[in-house]
C-alpha cells in the first residue's frame, strides 16, 4: 500500500507498483560495476521478463537467524500477492543470499557446557584448563557471544590495522556463504598485502610516486586478468577469490628489494590507476589515497570501471612436463601453437633434460600437445 496509500479503488496502482518493483537488467558492459563508476539503472514502466527483474530490493542478504523475516514476512506474502495478480514480480528481491557467520574460539567442558574464554588458562601444547577447577577444557569454534566473552571489538582491530585491513580480512576469510572462525593473527597477512600495494605507487622513504617508465607485457596481461576476475567475482559475491587475484597481481608486480631504479619494475601510472580502481570497492581509503598521489582528478569514485581485452585473457604459452624413462625431468613453457616437432626439439634441448639422455639417440619420443613429452631411451 505504500506505493499508493490513498488509492481507494485498488489494492495498489499498477503503474506505481511497476515503477517501484521493476528495474532494468544490467547490460554486459555494466557487469561488475559495484564499486568505482557504478552506473544508475532507470526503472521501466512495463514488465518484460527478458529485460527486467525484481527491483524493489536488488540484493537481500540474510542468514538462517533471520529466516522468519525473509521467508515469511517478505517472500511468502509477496508470492501470495503475485498469485492474486496484485504485484508484477514473482519475487520481492532481485537476489536473495544467505551469508555465513563469523565465529570465534570458545571452550567447553567434558559435559559440553561452555566456559568463558577469560576463565580458561592456556598451559601450552594444546592443553587448556578451567582456572576455577583445573579441569581440562576443549577449544571449539562457536558463535560470538557476550556471555562467552569471545566477541572481537572492531574498534580495537581498526585502531591497530586500519579500517581497510579490517574489511578486507572479513571478505578474504572465505566464501561469503560459509561460516568462518575469526583469527586476529591471520589479519597480519592482509595488512602486509595493503602495504605492498601502497609501495607499488609510493616510496615510503621519500614519499615520491613510483611509476615504471615502460609497461611490462606480463604485468599488463595479468592486470587484464585481474580486472576481469574481480568484476566477475563481485557479481557472484565471491569476494575472497577477487582479493586472491589482486594479491597475485601485487606479488607479480612488486619490485625486488635491491632494485634502486624506480623507473624499472612495478607498474606504470596508467596501470596503477586501473589497479587502484579495482582495489577501491574492497579498500576504499588506501585506494583513494593512491589515486590522489597518482594525480586522479575528482577521486576514484568518478572513474569508470576498467575495461579488459579478452585477447589478454588467453595464454599464448602452455607448460608441459618432460619425462625421460617415465620420470619427470623438467617442465617447459612452449607456444600454444607449436607443432609436435617443435615441442620435441625444445624438450630434447632443455638443459635439465640433456644430462639424462646419454650418448645414444632416443628410441622414441611421444609428444602429447599441451600436456607432456615422454622420451624413451
Amino acid at each position: 500500500r505504500y506505493c499508493s496509500p490513498k488509492d481507494a479503488q485498488a489494492f495498489v496502482d499498477p503503474a506505481a507498483e511497476r515503477y517501484w518493483m521493476l528495474s532494468r537488467k544490467k547490460s554486459a558492459q555494466g557487469a561488475g560495476q559495484s564499486g568505482a563508476g557504478a552506473a544508475a539503472v532507470a526503472a521501466p514502466t512495463s514488465y518484460d521478463a527478458a529485460t527486467c527483474h525484481a527491483g524493489g530490493v536488488d540484493l537481500y542478504v540474510g542468514g538462517s537467524e533471520h529466516a522468519v523475516l525473509h521467508l515469511l514476512y517478505a517472500r511468502f506474502w509477496h508470492k501470495m500477492l503475485f498469485d492474486l495478480g496484485q504485484v508484477s514480480t514473482p519475487e520481492p528481491m532481485g537476489k536473495l543470499f544467505h551469508q555465513g557467520l563469523i565465529t570465534s574460539h570458545a571452550y567447553q567442558r567434558a559435559d559440553r557446557t561452555l566456559v568463558p574464554i577469560d576463565e580458561v588458562e592456556d598451559r601450552g601444547e594444546g592443553q587448556c584448563v578451567e582456572k576455577a577447577t583445573g579441569e581440562p577444557v576443549t577449544q571449539i569454534v562457536a558463535k560470538m557471544s557476550k556471555s562467552l566473552r569471545n566477541v572481537v571489538n572492531p574498534d580495537d582491530v581498526i585502531a591497530e590495522y586500519g579500517a581497510d585491513t579490517f574489511r578486507l580480512y572479513e571478505m578474504y576469510m572465505g566464501p561469503l556463504e560459509a561460516s568462518k572462525p575469526w583469527n586476529t593473527r591471520d589479519i597480519v597477512g592482509v595488512f602486509r598485502f595493503l602495504q605492498r600495494a601502497w609501495r607499488l605507487a609510493v616510496d615510503e622513504r621519500t614519499g615520491d610516486v613510483l611509476c615504471a617508465a615502460v609497461a611490462d607485457v606480463g604485468i599488463e596481461k595479468q592486470l587484464h586478468r585481474t580486472i576481469a576476475k574481480v568484476g566477475e567475482d563481485i557479481e557472484r559475491l565471491s569476494f575472497n577469490t577477487a582479493i586472491a587475484a589482486m594479491i597475485e597481481l601485487v606479488n607479480a608486480a612488486t619490485r625486488p628489494s635491491d632494485m634502486t631504479d624506480a623507473t624499472k619494475g612495478g607498474m606504470t601510472r596508467d596501470q596503477l590507476v586501473r589497479f587502484a580502481c579495482v582495489l577501491w570497492p574492497f579498500a576504499p581509503h588506501i585506494a583513494d589515497e593512491m589515486g590522489e598521489r597518482l594525480g586522479v582528478a575528482g577521486g576514484l569514485q568518478g572513474m569508470p570501471w576498467p575495461t579488459f581485452d579478452p585477447a589478454m585473457l588467453v595464454d599464448n604459452e602452455v607448460e608441459i612436463a618432460v619425462q625421460v624413462q617415465g620420470k619427470v625431468r623438467a617442465r617447459i613453457m612452449v607456444p600454444r601453437a607449436a607443432s609436435p616437432a617443435e615441442i620435441e626439439a625444445m624438450a630434447l634441448a632443455h638443459p635439465q633434460v640433456v644430462p639424462h639422455l646419454g650418448t645414444s639417440p632416443p628410441k622414441k619420443v611421444v609428444v602429447v600437445p599441451g600436456r607432456m613429452v615422454n622420451i624413451v631411451l
